[in-house]
């Protein structure tokens, strides 16, 4: 199986990084734009889509600046990650998803990426 590589989306957000952070860290906040249900019992995440269900533990994390997850059925050295930057010059607010794809999916998962997120500027009013 081929091995997966790391890839970097970038997307200036109009909001603080507390409302982001929300919006990208707890239960409510996921299900309004990343899984149709979220629950999470002792830093297991439960993502529901469609009667399917994938569970993925909570790595890592810092108050408005990033979480990153790990997919249970995954190898270990791979995760998804949202981190929160602001820019120096303009103060913009910064989302930056990591994730990992084969190369000959990244396109695809990149696509995946951008309707999710454009789900969430819906719901954060971007």
């Amino acid at each position: 199986m081929p091995k997966k590589q790391i890839f970097t989306l970038e997307y200036p957000v109009r909001c603080s990084p507390a409302i982001l952070y929300g919006f990208l860290s707890t239960p409510a906040g996921l299900g309004e734009w990343f899984a149709d249900k979220v629950d999470e019992r002792d830093n297991i995440f439960i993502f529901s889509w469609n009667g399917s269900i994938e569970k993925a533990d909570l790595m890592d994390s810092e108050l408005d600046k990033f979480i990153r997850f790990h997919w249970q059925t995954a190898p270990k050295e791979e995760y998804f990650e949202f981190k929160i930057e602001k820019t120096e010059i303009t103060n913009q607010t910064i989302l930056v998803i990591k994730d990992f794809a084969e190369k000959n999916e990244i396109k695809d998962q990149s696509q995946l990426w951008e309707y999710q997120v454009k789900e969430l500027f819906h719901r954060l009013g971007n």
